[in-house]
């Protein structure tokens, strides 16, 4: 059926538009649907509802029937393919990087989009209950895609828990307001799948898209030695051919209603498709670092704790360390009064720089109170000219890729998955666990039990769909149970 609702316009923009003001904010509902999500179902229904309100007038750049559909993928993806080609031969003819200033700017950014990483495919948690409905399977595919179907090396909340984790990335909790709104979309959606059917339809035809920035932020961070598997394992999954987008296509045709208001159901779709453009987009939050600001922010933070630890000895300027971290509005004149002192060298290599040598090393006096990140932005920060006009000349860096075919040549590669042992679909195992095994492969073992002692499948999909949850599907247990689910499906 033709419908006349969508506009021909240009390509959905990276979430440039606001959302709407709730009683429950965003980073409130947030975190508390990942502690009670029964709890707080209704607020996640009054949140959705609102920002499905405050997307109406956004333009959407669907075509006018579900016929047109692969093709406006397809068009979609030559478009983007076109304009990274284009990236990468200006790269080669020694354009600058588009994205990443400095190292620190790309772990940054990883921090930043945090929030959303972390509940990756939450939209389509609540669709497993209907795992006997084949018009279903190709987005129940799709979550169990995004949880790795059930393997430690391919659940993409664990590869970026673990990404965060190398780098020193913490402290995303504290991220402002509109750094979680997509997360808690994403969330509200997947405990809301029934009611909001259409919209998660939508919301996942959008997500599933290839975006330019994937590509790019892909390359850029392998430059910077960090590793873009996250990135390019969404490259790959989201392909038009056989991936998320073309999965997100088909499901859009198999539930389409056949008897009932057709029009009506495609606009809820567009609603869903729209709110991938609230909150802070990609594009959005690497254009807005600021090496400085970024700085002050950290040191702000330590002094919380750092205003009442130092000896009166150490002055700077003539006041203590203590005097200058009470207040942090005077971090910025610390910093300057540390330059002024020769304790930072701006534009120089850091080890000539005191300051650097107290934080970083094994024997500094102030080892381990700076994180890999924090030690970062204060590197690349000292390093830079306060003119800005060059930094220090370092060491050339190791990409990613080229680091790793170095470890694999000395024979250190890794089995990353041995914390997480794989276990058969079911094996029956005596009711009471030997004192020999762990808690955690105790905790399968009972989870094996459940599942061999369940009255029918029914039953035992759904208690596998309670530890798939976007709270549960990355630890031990979820991570099993998404084996068992996906086997199951198959059966």
């Amino acid at each position: 059926m033709t419908t006349s609702i969508v506009t021909d316009v240009p390509e959905i923009a990276q979430a440039a538009h606001a959302p709407a003001r709730t009683a429950t904010p965003a980073k409130d509902l947030y975190f508390a649907l990942l502690a009670d999500p029964l709890g707080n179902s209704r607020a996640a229904e009054d949140f959705l509802r609102a920002q499905i309100a405050s997307v109406q007038a956004i333009p959407a750049d669907l075509p006018p029937t579900l016929a047109q559909l692969p093709g406006w993928v397809q068009a979609r993806t030559d478009a983007v393919g076109a304009e990274y080609r284009e990236y990468l031969d200006a790269r080669k003819a020694g354009a600058a990087r588009r994205y990443f200033s400095n190292r620190s700017h790309a772990l940054n950014f990883l921090k930043t989009v945090a929030p959303t990483k972390l509940v990756d495919g939450a939209w389509l948690y609540g669709l497993l209950r209907h795992w006997d409905n084949p018009d279903f399977h190709p987005l129940i595919k799709t979550y169990l895609e995004e949880l790795g179907e059930g393997v430690p090396d391919k659940n993409h909340v664990t590869i970026y828990r673990k990404l965060l984790a190398t780098h020193g990335c913490e402290g995303w909790e504290h991220l402002g307001e509109r750094h979680f709104v997509q997360g808690a979309i994403q969330l509200a959606l997947g405990h809301n799948a029934d009611r909001f059917l259409p919209e998660v339809i939508g919301y996942n035809l959008g997500y599933e898209q290839l975006p330019l920035h994937l590509l790019i932020t892909s390359y850029e961070l392998n430059e910077f030695g960090i590793d873009p598997y996250y990135f390019t394992l969404h490259v790959t999954v989201d392909n038009a051919a056989s991936g998320h987008a073309q999965k997100a296509v088909q499901a859009l045709n198999d539930l389409m209603p056949r008897v009932g208001d057709r029009a009506a159901f495609y606009r809820r779709v567009i609603d869903g498709y729209r709110l991938n453009e609230l909150g802070a987009g990609t594009n959005a939050v690497i254009a807005e670092f600021d090496l400085q600001d970024e700085l002050v922010e950290i040191l702000a933070q330590k002094s919380v704790v750092g205003k009442n630890m130092h000896s009166d000895y150490c002055r700077v300027a003539g006041r203590s360390v203590n005097d200058w971290l009470g207040q942090p509005e005077q971090i910025p004149g610390f910093l300057s009064a540390l330059e002024s002192a020769g304790w930072i060298k701006r534009g120089e290599d850091v080890e000539n720089s005191r300051f650097w040598r107290l934080i970083h090393g094994e024997r500094a006096e102030m080892f381990g109170v700076f994180s890999a990140y924090e030690q970062q932005v204060l590197r690349d920060w000292i390093v830079t000219s306060p003119s800005g006009n060059g930094t220090a000349k370092e060491g050339r860096m190791l990409t990613h890729r080229a680091r790793q075919r170095t470890l694999d040549n000395l024979g250190q590669h890794l089995d990353r998955s041995s914390s997480y042992p794989e276990r058969g679909l079911i094996r029956r195992r005596a009711a009471r666990a030997t004192e020999q095994d762990s808690e955690g492969d105790n905790e399968l073992g009972l989870l094996e039990q459940r599942v061999a002692s369940a009255a029918g499948k029914q039953e035992a999909m759904q208690l596998l769909g309670e530890l798939m949850s976007p709270a549960h599907h990355h630890g031990a247990a979820g991570l099993m149970a998404t084996r068992m689910y996906t086997k199951l499906l198959e059966i």
